[in-house]
């Protein structure tokens, strides 16, 4: 297939009027570049014309035929290279003539597939999003067949046996492409390798039951609107009306959420959490042993002793122990704080409903009571301090002061929509172009509901040593502006908009020769740490002050008891809140890493343990309504508490007293955005830290915190 690669070509610029760079602080510094970016957009929807990014192979607004088409040359590309490959000699083989026409590949194809794939995700034509569908799943099934071809393996397994490196990071690289193949069973014989492909279609069929029985759970109580007293007038008019005018509460999260935090009936609430709790038990508890089972026999069949030292093999964690003495010691270490937190709960249960004893089902309500009475926070009140210009600006120049990034807007880029803005992203000393993003941030019929960075073209080198730029996605959910009202966020959109970008500095800063060492292709552990990382940032008074301004006035930001407060509220509970999470992730981890677990019993006797004497309610087990541990995040639960963690330890130790230090920022580029999947993450966080990192910042952090309540 033809390739339209411009890598070659060396892409720089220089600061020139129009570029975002921000000599000036505080409020007039962003004011200018709010200002700037609203300009810039307005000019952005007038002029018509169009043009292309230099250096980026995404392919914006294909039509159904040719997406059908360009799917079509991308598995025929495939194969030609992939057959090539194979046909070497064992005793022929070298690193230009097997790794490098794989490698490039890659890099050449990722951005092309993602021309093809990408438009479910954004599109406005639904025939476009069908042929998207229909193009992922030939390219889906040629990548299945190819990760199965025993002639390509064994010419890949040749040449890594000469142990004729051209660097570590090729070392990887080749490791990478065998440890793929032989997760696949091509080292095993013919028979066990056909019952490693019908143990994953098993699998899949298994994990899809599970999940599709939650989905269609039609389950649903019914309230006199009595019963739900403390619901918001708002909400109890979106609720159904039926017989004798009771009201319909689904299973749903957005139902059952709002009663368990909002319901003054403490009678509700039990009904509600026990009848959620549940869900599917005559159907999920038997589908997830049959898939547990399952799982343990996949990886032992592929020479591991259970499923979660397979799962985990690949990740920072490593081993199942691991995992379970990481979770132990966050729990361990949290009691002494998360009784102190359960203690003022009960009390307040017994001022407002007596001797009533205080259970699971109680802990949304009484959390949210307390956040009430002692925070002054109105959290309708604080969007209107977010407008999403001046968000917008003080992210920039957060990236710019700390990690030396220069970000200019690109007029008249061919976008899908008129909304999607499209940004260059420049080193800010030498004006080299790093990458670029789009920004595609407002809600529409047909978009992709989350909030997300998608990868659209990974950065590599090429054997030449040509560099082939990255260029990412970054995808939101906000409203648009109302009126004469610009797009205001909600204090959690706030976050979520620090914690994207901090993916996309990871990616546009990635330095991987290789694509699939590259953007987010990284250790599963470690990809969430640079976005935890910037979320502290959302936290701390300055930065808060820095980004936020009234909607009708800019210059006035937030005020500093507001900042105070919403750190505050931020670990409010947080060890009571972390202990419930671990409590699911416990379970998921001995599961899958324990033959002939009782899932039943499990929960019992974990449950009191773990959430300081208190039970399960009577009837119910949450192993039958846990999706995480049935399909995509299997044996590996606990990994958002992992990247928390070693944030946590990240911002406190280096740069909690000196918010845009750029040494430390630059540092923080260098050694640890730039490696991507190429070193080992634990050594580049070492190599960051000046030590191996640990939970006890974390821990401490929190403790103290608590303190300041």
């Amino acid at each position: 297939m033809e390739s339209e690669a411009t890598g070659e070509k060396k892409l720089s610029s220089k600061p020139k009027k129009g570029s975002y760079i921000v000599p000036l602080a505080g409020a007039a510094a962003l004011l200018t570049l709010a200002a700037s970016l609203a300009i810039t957009a307005f000019n952005h929807r007038r002029n018509s014309k169009r043009k292309d990014l230099p250096g980026c192979n995404f392919r914006v607004n294909l039509s159904t035929g040719e997406i059908l088409k360009l799917a079509d040359r991308i598995i025929a590309k495939s194969k030609e290279v992939h057959d090539a490959v194979a046909s070497v000699p064992l005793d022929k083989v070298t690193y230009k003539n097997v790794i490098l026409p794989l490698a490039e590949l890659e890099a050449q194809q990722f951005p092309l597939v993602q021309s093809c794939v990408v438009p479910k995700f954004v599109s406005t034509s639904d025939k476009v999003r069908k042929a998207t569908v229909e193009a992922e799943k030939k390219i889906d099934a040629h990548v299945s067949s190819c990760s199965e071809r025993e002639d390509v393996y064994c010419v890949v397994k040749a040449f890594a046996a000469k142990g004729e490196w051209m660097g570590p990071e090729a070392r990887h690289y080749v490791q990478c492409l065998i440890r793929d193949f032989e997760r696949n069973g091509l080292d095993l014989t013919a028979t066990k390798r056909e019952e490693v492909q019908r143990l994953r279609a098993q699998i899949d069929e298994l994990s899809y039951q599970y999940v599709h029985n939650l989905n269609y759970d039609a389950t649903y109580l019914l309230f006199s609107e009595n019963e739900l007293a403390g619901l918001p007038t708002e909400f109890l008019k979106t609720l159904e009306e039926v017989e004798n005018g009771k009201l319909k509460v689904t299973l749903k999260s957005n139902h059952v959420a709002a009663v368990l935090e909002l319901c003054k009936i403490g009678k509700t609430r039990r009904l509600v959490a026990m009848t959620c709790g549940k869900r599917c038990a005559k159907t999920n508890l038997s589908v997830l042993e049959e898939l547990v089972q399952a799982r343990h026999r996949f990886a032992r069949l592929l020479g591991y002793s259970n499923y979660a030292d397979y799962a985990l093999s690949f990740r920072m964690a490593k081993t199942s122990s691991k995992v379970l003495e990481f979770l132990e010691d966050i729990s361990s270490s949290l009691s002494d704080l998360a009784h102190k937190e359960l203690a003022l709960l009960k009390e307040l249960k017994k001022q407002e409903e007596g001797e009533l004893p205080f259970g699971v089902e109680d802990l949304l309500y009484y959390v949210k009571k307390v956040e009430q009475q002692e925070f002054d926070l109105d959290f309708g009140a604080l969007k209107q301090y977010f407008p999403v210009n001046l968000v917008l600006s003080g992210i920039f120049k957060i990236h710019q002061d700390l990690f030396g990034l220069r970000f200019e807007e690109i007029a008249n880029a061919d976008v899908w929509h008129s909304d999607v803005r499209v940004f260059s992203v420049f080193d800010l000393s030498s004006g080299e172009i790093l990458g670029y993003f789009y920004l595609d941030m407002y809600t529409r019929e047909g978009k992709y509901g989350q909030t997300c960075v998608v990868a659209l073209q990974n950065g590599s080198v090429s054997f030449s040593g040509a560099r082939q730029i990255p260029v990412a996605l970054l995808i939101s959910q906000l409203q648009k502006d109302i009126g004469s009202t610009p797009s205001l966020l909600r204090f959690s959109e706030v976050v979520s908009l620090f914690h994207e970008f901090g993916h996309v500095a990871q990616y546009m800063c990635n330095r991987a020769s290789f694509s699939r060492l590259s953007g987010m292709r990284v250790d599963p552990d470690f990809v969430e740490i640079p976005a935890h990382v910037l979320e502290h940032w959302c936290y701390e008074s300055f930065s808060l002050k820095l980004i936020s301004g009234f909607h009708q006035d800019i210059t006035k930001p937030i005020k500093e008891e507001i900042c105070k407060s919403l750190k505050r509220w931020r670990y409010s509970f947080s060890a009571l809140k972390l202990k419930q999470e671990v409590l699911y992730c416990l379970f998921d981890q001995i599961i899958h890493s324990a033959d002939n677990v009782d899932i039943v019993e499990l929960f019992k006797h974990l449950h009191p343990k773990v959430m300081l004497g208190l039970p399960m309610l009577e009837g119910t087990n949450p192993a039958s309504c846990f999706p995480r541990c049935a399909i995509g995040y299997e044996a590996s639960c606990y990994s958002r508490i992992w990247s928390e963690v070693f944030a946590a330890d990240i911002f406190t130790t280096k740069f909690r007293d000196d918010l845009l230090n750029r040494n430390v920022g630059m540092q923080f580029r260098t050694k640890v955005l730039a490696k991507g999947g190429a070193k080992d993450p634990v050594e580049i966080l070492s190599d960051f830290l000046g030590r191996e990192p640990s939970i006890r910042t974390f821990i401490d952090n929190k403790i103290e915190c608590s303190l300041r309540q």
